[in-house]
């Protein structure tokens, strides 16, 4: 009886809610939230870091060695090179292999401090979670997951897709300049005219016809979410 009453008091306690609350704003999503966290928590970092950093200071480096950090709050396992069990995606038994954090945990947690940086008042240009380097480790974390526990990071390839593109140009008595192009490039070719010949009464049109192709480059990109 007790489950089925308190099972009763939720949706009339959440259908009040609302009225009891007014106009005010709505709970931040888990996503925000949890942005919220992590900047939390990265800034703590910094506090406690020998000697101490301010924001203003901190660079790529110290983001990777913060990434570094967290392994030890990790979860999956990583086999080393002389473990029996590298390269093998279900091993039999358990080893003494350390525990990490995964790519894709990392990828999202450096999605999410990029994006709080610069909600915080940073400069996109000096955002430290978007520089190079960060990007260059994330790269090969993933390859050296990948390779550790015999799972490959499968790469989903982009269709290509043929935009066709038609521009239509009249030349009443001018010249008239065509652009065509390919994918390596484009020759302009400039059409000329008769400017004499044409008057009000009886102006002849030329229509030029040039289609245009524009490929769109195949991309490469995780099954998992990647910021590269």
């Amino acid at each position: 009886m007790d489950s089925s009453s308190e099972h009763d008091a939720g949706p009339s306690s959440t259908a009040t809610a609302p009225q009891a609350e007014g106009s005010s704003s709505a709970p931040p999503s888990r996503y925000e939230s949890q942005k919220r966290r992590d900047w939390n928590t990265f800034l703590q970092y910094l506090r406690n870091h020998k000697p101490p950093l301010t924001l203003a200071r901190c660079s790529g480096a110290h983001v990777i060695e913060f990434l570094k950090y967290l392994d030890q709050f990790g979860k999956t396992k990583v086999h080393i090179v002389g473990c029996p069990y590298f390269g093998h995606p279900n091993p039999p038994a358990p080893c003494a292999c350390p525990l990490k954090q995964a790519w894709g945990s990392l990828d999202a947690l450096i999605g999410r401090l990029r994006a709080a940086y610069e909600e915080n008042g940073g400069h996109p240009e000096s955002n430290p979670f978007g520089a190079k380097a960060v990007r260059i480790y994330l790269r090969e974390v993933r390859e050296g997951q990948a390779k550790a526990r015999g799972i490959p990071y499968e790469k989903k390839k982009r269709k290509r897709s043929t935009v066709t593109v038609t521009a239509v140009s009249s030349s009443g008595g001018g010249g008239v300049s065509v652009a065509s192009g390919s994918g390596d490039g484009g020759d302009n070719t400039t059409m000329g005219g008769d400017a004499g010949s044409s008057s009000l009464s009886s102006i002849t049109t030329t229509t030029h016809v040039t289609t245009t192709t524009l490929y769109t480059l195949t991309g490469m990109r995780d099954k998992e979410k990647d910021v590269f």
